[in-house]
């Protein structure tokens, strides 16, 4: 009875170091594998018998905390990039292209036409200068909607990765289920799940909830339901072009818009939200800005024949009305055709007057000394005015001033989301480290370990065949 004994135990400890070697090489295997949670043997005692049963190391906290560092750093750079490309594509004060730099080369090209206004050379150079700011307005119109445009095309795919993610987190979810109701070891799948999950966090802001039986619950940040027993669906139509005033369509999940200013439960983070924030705020907000420098622009170098004002140097249209509204008027604002030798205009009518007719000339006679209106205009653009584009810049300052606080808000506010965006990686890569060092696989350690169960089978080895020898022993003494 005692060798049966001691033979059973022998047995039951060669399986169950065998099993926690087989685990442990497993363990070093998956050692590089970021998505890989270390797996331990634990003995079980009951009524059958001892069990073997295979758990992982987890950290609901951590892993908590790494989703939402993840949905937060992909929001940030969604952001940052869509306003480094604007930043590039536009310039600041100190930029040659810029809207800011071209006004300023156009105010200096009118005070030397101003200083000697008989020389149709200089009054030619300041058109020039005007025809240039007019062009780099449209320019930054047209990059304002490049990038609103590419903005749309990401939350397409965007969309795409969200739906083909949670298609694989039902499948994942699913696999742990039925391995839980088995009682089968289901720790590689709960590994699938949580890559599913990390991934799914980058596109949109996540939150999970664990139910009995190995299920999980997934909705978005702002509490909108994702999956919950199966898939919802998360669907966006795109916007095929962009100008001024184009509201782009919301992102839905399961009938709930997330996505806009009309959304009740907007997302916070993820690559979607900061998509939909580049498109639909940061880069309206400085195409308004544009617009209002336009629109002061037109208003600046209007003609008056002392009762009706029309445009003068920059025009929006051919009927030579002031517009009522500056929505889109940085990309059609142009130089009139009247004072533009280009297309056979005469550059005289910057200094006379008379872009819209003899009635608006102001220039009393033929004088090519005269110097008043290109003055005027000069006092004009140095003339403090409202403008209203929307938060930040409703201000009261110059034009050139206000062209200057415009270019400076946009490298403003992408200095920020660089600096946030570089901040949430920061975050990021603790939490990863943190949720590693819980959870991962040490190779040093696990390695040390293997040598130990080694032993441990050894020995076990040894006492199987101390008792097959005394099981020899007592059969030759039977016989």
């Amino acid at each position: 009875m005692g060798l049966s004994l001691a033979l059973n135990t022998a047995r039951s400890a060669l399986f169950a170091t065998s099993s926690q070697i087989a685990t442990s090489a497993r363990n070093t295997a998956g050692a590089n594998d970021p998505g890989y949670s270390r797996k331990v043997v634990s003995l079980v005692s009951g009524a059958g018998g001892t069990t073997l049963v295979v758990t992982r190391a987890s950290d609901a906290a951590l892993f908590g905390r790494k989703l939402a560092a993840t949905s937060s750093a992909a929001e940030g750079q969604a952001l940052l990039d869509g306003l480094t490309a604007l930043s590039k594509t536009v310039g600041d004060t100190s930029d040659a292209e810029s809207p800011a730099a071209r006004l300023g080369a156009l105010n200096a090209a009118l005070q030397a036409a101003a200083n000697r206004p008989n020389d149709a050379n200089l009054a030619r150079a300041a058109v020039e200068g005007a025809r240039d700011l007019a062009t780099s307005l449209k320019s930054a119109s047209d990059a304002v909607h490049a990038v609103r445009e590419q903005a749309d095309q990401a939350m397409v795919g965007s969309v795409a990765t969200i739906n083909d993610l949670l298609g694989q987190f039902d499948r994942a979810n699913k696999a742990v289920m039925r391995g839980t109701n088995a009682g089968q070891d289901v720790s590689d799948a709960l590994d699938d799940r949580d890559r599913v999950l990390s991934q799914l966090s980058a596109e949109i802001g996540i939150t999970v909830s664990e139910r009995p039986g190995g299920d999980m619950a997934v909705a978005t940040d702002s509490g909108v339901i994702l999956y919950d027993r199966g898939a919802r669906a998360v669907t966006f139509a795109p916007t095929t072009a962009y100008s001024a005033g184009t509201r782009g369509a919301a992102v839905v999940v399961d009938g709930v818009p997330v996505t806009g200013s009309g959304s009740p439960m907007r997302l916070s983070s993820g690559r979607l939200a900061g998509l939909a924030t580049l498109r639909d705020e940061s880069t309206v907000t400085y195409e308004n800005q544009l617009d209002a420098i336009a629109g002061a622009l037109i208003d600046t170098f209007r003609e008056s024949d002392g009762t009706v004002s029309k445009t003068g140097l920059f025009t929006a249209g051919a009927s030579g009305a002031l517009p009522t509204s500056t929505l889109g008027l940085a990309g059609r604002i142009a130089v009139n055709a009247a004072v533009d030798p280009n297309v056979g205009g005469d550059v005289t009518t910057l200094r006379d007057g008379g872009m819209n007719g003899s009635t608006y000339r102001s220039n009393p006679s033929t004088d090519a000394a005269y110097s008043t209106r290109l003055t005027d205009l000069i006092g004009r653009l140095a003339t403090a005015r409202s403008f209203t584009p929307g938060p930040p810049l409703n201000e009261t300052t110059t034009l050139t001033s206000f062209a200057a606080d415009s270019a400076g808000w946009l490298e403003a506010t992408r200095k920020a989301a660089s600096g946030d965006a570089e901040y949430q990686k920061t975050l990021l890569g603790r939490a990863t480290d943190a949720l590693s060092n819980a959870v991962g696989v040490n190779g040093d350690d696990e390695v040390a370990l293997t040598l130990q169960l080694q032993r441990s089978y050894t020995a076990s080895a040894k006492l199987l065949t101390m008792v097959d020898d005394m099981l020899k022993t007592l059969l030759d003494a039977v016989r």
